[in-house]
């Protein structure tokens, strides 16, 4: 059932871009470069990074099609035809690929660890150094965060406590242990 809102959602947000597709090429030729730039990433990309914390765990079939998406809006805004590669001019636009998009929770996770996210986002996450229980346990001295256990496939593993659990988790102590958040970038 959660595959299949998942599906509903990534097709709705495809079907709505491509079929609007047509009016902003129309645009593309009234207005400059750097406008059309900031109008794709203020209705596109925000589209794609609403709810990317409910897209990790996702199949690839619908990372794929919201890549797809993300191809065409920068085919777009370069000037590219339509069968031209499009890895070169997401690194020139400083764009990140969808599946990548969703490692961006690791990031919200470093700023509520060092107090530089809202206070509401920050309390929701439990990490080993805070939990009285595992004080006592060997690893209760490094600074993990706990993920919590989910019974059913549900909406509750889409919440933020548990996708911004995945990504830190998967990466290696010598980078959450970064002191900058230019470092662990």
């Amino acid at each position: 059932m959660l595959i299949e809102l998942f599906s509903l959602n990534v097709t709705r947000t495809a079907s709505n871009f491509f079929s609007a597709l047509p009016q902003h090429r129309s645009i593309r030729r009234s207005v400059s470069q750097p406008v059309l730039l900031s109008l794709f990433t203020s209705l596109i990309l925000t589209r794609l990074d609403y709810g990317s914390a409910t897209l990790c765990g996702v199949t690839g079939h619908l990372l794929n099609r919201l890549q797809s998406v993300l191809n065409a809006a920068v085919r777009l805004v370069c000037h590219a035809r339509k069968y031209n590669h499009v890895t070169h001019l997401i690194r020139d636009l400083h764009w990140l690929r969808v599946p990548k998009r969703i490692y961006r929770l690791a990031v919200l996770v470093f700023r509520c660890r060092h107090n530089m996210a809202p206070p509401y986002l920050a309390r929701v996450l439990c990490w080993t150094d805070e939990a009285e229980a595992i004080h006592r346990l060997p690893s209760g001295t490094r600074q993990r965060l706990i993920m919590p256990r989910t019974r059913l496939c549900t909406i509750g593993d889409s919440s933020f406590r548990v996708t911004a659990a995945r990504p830190w988790i998967s990466l290696p102590p010598s980078v959450t242990s970064a002191p900058l958040l230019t470092a662990f970038k």
